[in-house]
């Protein structure tokens, strides 16, 4: 199945719903979100890839429910499945191959799909690159098997994921399909778009980056990481924070909102510095407005993942989105003035305001890091597990 299928970049579509704010570290009760409205909206627009994982609560469970519940339900080739393995709490990793097995088996019951599209190992610098590297090649094997489709790994230091990334090549022989960052292409921190960490993907033969938490996880937001659910769990330090909220007054008086200025940064800028590792697999609606290359087929663009809580914010997104792909040729005169409006703000006024915690990076895994899960590859004796025969059937 692997040698047959197409490249990832073929068929990823270039902007993703993430489904990580189906969770109540994002909104106090998830399941009194519209999340079924949310789907239904985001695939009427095409934007036909979720990403969602274990690790996010009911996450997988709400966009289960949700794609089961739409009518008439959509056709399982019209949108692109995406989940992690191997994080299983906030301090508590099992990459072992038992665990992905089981983890991977259990969502695809609750995404009620008979295969998975893109399977990352999720937050790989909490784990040894020994269990990285076995959690990718379990994944392979479930890909060889027909179960998942691509592999990838996803992490918040790029450093890391490019290590990995080349550890997996030269280990393995076979580049990863994808690997995913996150909050490091936004307005604070734009380190994924070091020339030389780009070079190091490109080397390890990675084909697609997903850009993810263009907002930095609710950091880059007029409310900011210090009220709502995230207060209790950003990882940022109080110093960034401060740093941030600072920047909503700054694009108050320019008369612009924050999140709108951040997203439309991040997706105009990864579309361009991320093309190396995107996608041609614009919507169709889309194709006559996609940049060209100098064959005149669709050339590549960064892609997206996109995080929202109602409708409102997704048609916003979508809106900001489409825009992206209209610049084609420096044509459309009115969205480049605000591009380059919007870009003197940042540069000028909000990059100065940051000042030392502009790039910064938050601490994430490393050797102060103790993972408390105590026995690795021990899996619930549930009906899952049952029904995959993971384990003994109950008599």
């Amino acid at each position: 199945m692997a040698q047959q299928q197409k490249p990832l970049s073929q068929v990823l579509p270039p902007l993703i719903l993430g489904t990580a704010t189906f969770n109540y570290q994002y909104n106090d009760d998830p399941s009194r979100m519209p999340y079924i409205d949310i789907v239904r909206k985001a695939l009427e627009h095409n934007i036909a890839a979720f990403d969602t994982s274990p690790y996010y609560g009911s996450s997988e469970v709400l966009l289960g429910d949700a794609l089961r519940t739409l009518t008439p339900p959509p056709s399982r080739d019209s949108y692109f499945l995406i989940t992690k393995a191997g994080r299983i709490a906030g301090n508590e990793f099992d990459y072992s191959p038992a665990w992905i097995r089981y983890s991977i088996c259990r969502s695809l019951e609750r995404l009620n799909t008979q295969y998975l599209d893109l399977v990352y190992t999720h937050d790989v610098e909490f784990v040894s690159p020994t269990e990285v590297l076995e959690a990718v090649q379990e994944l392979r094997s479930l890909r060889d098997q027909g179960l998942v489709r691509y592999v990838g790994i996803s992490g918040y230091p790029v450093e890391v994921l490019a290590s990995l990334a080349d550890m997996i090549l030269q280990q393995t022989g076979e580049p990863l399909d994808a690997v995913m960052s996150y909050s490091h292409f936004c307005i604070q921190n734009n380190q994924l778009g070091r020339l030389d960490i780009l070079e190091r993907f490109h080397k390890a033969g990675v084909d697609c980056i997903p850009n993810a938490s263009m907002l930095g996880m609710g950091l880059i937001t007029t409310r900011g990481a210090n009220n709502g659910p995230m207060a209790s769990w950003h990882p940022a330090p109080p110093q960034l924070r401060a740093a941030c909220n600072s920047l909503a007054e700054i694009a108050s008086k320019a008369g612009e909102h924050l999140e709108e200025v951040a997203i439309r940064w991040a997706l105009e800028n990864w579309a361009h510095v991320g093309s190396q590792f995107g996608s041609v697999a614009y919507p169709p609606e889309l194709l006559l407005e996609a940049r060209v290359d100098e064959t005149g087929s669709p050339a590549r663009i960064g892609v997206s993942v996109m995080g929202v809580s109602n409708v409102n914010e997704l048609e916003e997104t979508w809106a900001l989105w489409k825009s992206v792909i209209g610049l084609k040729n420096e044509a459309n005169e009115r969205a480049v003035e605000r591009r380059d409006r919007i870009n003197r703000l940042i540069k000028d006024q909000m990059w100065p305001k940051l000042g030392l915690w502009k790039d910064y990076s938050w601490q994430s895994g490393g050797e102060t890091f103790t993972n408390m899960r105590q026995i690795k590859g021990a899996i619930p004796i549930d009906t899952v597990a049952q029904r995959w025969g993971l384990v003994p059937k109950k008599f």
